[in-house]
């Protein structure tokens, strides 16, 4: 099969990702193998690429939005059959035993495995999955809108849950990129105020088209102080000017898996009344289910920009230039829809 394999990183402009044939992947006890028909493009793949996190496995095939059609079955799995329509996301497996799982927090489990990571993901035709990681998609999307729920739909999601917004109250969202955009159109959803703070000017028009109430840049000034704010750019100054911004009681929720280090704080100024700072780190099943199906009651729409699987280091840079408008997505099949 053809994919996009990642043999060391190296800076995204030397296009570390090289288009190699290697052999299909056979489904384990338990697992469905997928014909992969497109795959949503993330910056944990960015990070990956240029080894930013630790890889616990070389070569690496990245990517972990995926949505293809059920292929193969392994040995026990009953779930899904041969030809359905399927997503899979981050989180690929969990022990099930630990503290953490019990309680509902698999995505905090230490033994957890991640798609594009431990286990080669969807920038290539075929790729595995436990039956159990494995999620039905809103026959309302196609192919290509669908790949974007499964990470930056589900995360931002998550993001949101956490922050503890509430109808009527003001969010502020720092960055706007594929994650950004679907995260306002559930907090306008659920009648809340969006505060954008974004440097470009494309994704200020593309934020104003989804009904922001205020556009400007990190450092700005909001005419209204925040109930919470989403930090999606992995840049840690951000931090100081969402605190800056916040209400007494407010939360700053930092959504990517990686960060800058964050600059000193002055207590008593931004971090005193009960502000709080949270990370989100990764997202349950629980989490990708809840937002599925809100996407099909919304509905959500993923605005996106397609790419050739041969182009994917291309893609990855105008991801790093936040060059995209709403969400990056590869096309690995001609089937795609």
């Amino acid at each position: 099969m053809l994919a996009a394999l990642l043999r060391s990183p190296k800076p995204i402009d030397e296009n570390p990702l090289v288009l190699t044939d290697i052999p299909k992947p056979l489904p384990q006890d338990h697992e469905v193998r997928i014909r992969v028909r497109a795959c949503g493009m993330c910056h944990t793949d960015l990070h990956i690429a240029e080894g930013e996190l630790p890889l616990p496995k070389l070569p690496l095939v990245p990517g972990h939005q995926i949505v293809g059609i059920v292929e193969a079955l392994g040995r026990g799995a009953k779930r899904f059959q041969e030809g359905d329509r399927v997503g899979v996301a981050w989180l690929r497996r969990s022990c099930g035993r630990c503290r953490n799982c019990s309680k509902g927090k698999e995505n905090l489990c230490e033994g957890a495995e991640f798609t594009g990571l431990q286990a080669d993901g969807g920038y290539g035709e075929f790729s595995t999955v436990d039956e159990a990681f494995a999620y039905p998609l809103p026959s309302d999307f196609s192919d290509h809108q669908a790949a974007p729920l499964l990470c930056a739909g589900v995360i931002g999601y998550r993001a949101l849950r956490l922050s503890e917004i509430h109808g009527g109250e003001r969010l502020g969202l720092f960055g706007f990129g594929a994650s950004a955009h679907i995260v306002i159109q559930i907090a306008r959803h659920w009648n809340c105020e969006v505060y954008v703070f974004t440097r470009s000017p494309d994704h200020q028009q593309h934020a104003r088209k989804l009904g922001a109430a205020w556009v400007g840049r990190a450092g700005d000034s909001p005419p209204e102080k925040l109930q919470a704010a989403i930090i999606f750019a992995p840049a840690g100054a951000l931090v100081l000017d969402a605190l800056r911004a916040l209400e007494r009681g407010g939360t700053v929720i930092l959504a990517g898996i990686t960060m800058t280090p964050i600059p000193e704080i002055d207590y008593a100024r931004l971090l005193y009344h009960e502000r709080k700072i949270r990370s989100v780190a990764n997202a349950t099943r629980h989490d990708a289910e809840e937002l599925l199906a809100l996407a099909a009651a919304i509905p959500l729409r993923t605005e996106i920009e397609l790419f050739s699987l041969a182009g994917i280091n291309q893609a990855l840079q105008k991801l790093k230039r936040s060059e995209i408008r709403g969400a990056g997505v590869i096309e690995v099949s001609s089937a795609a829809r």
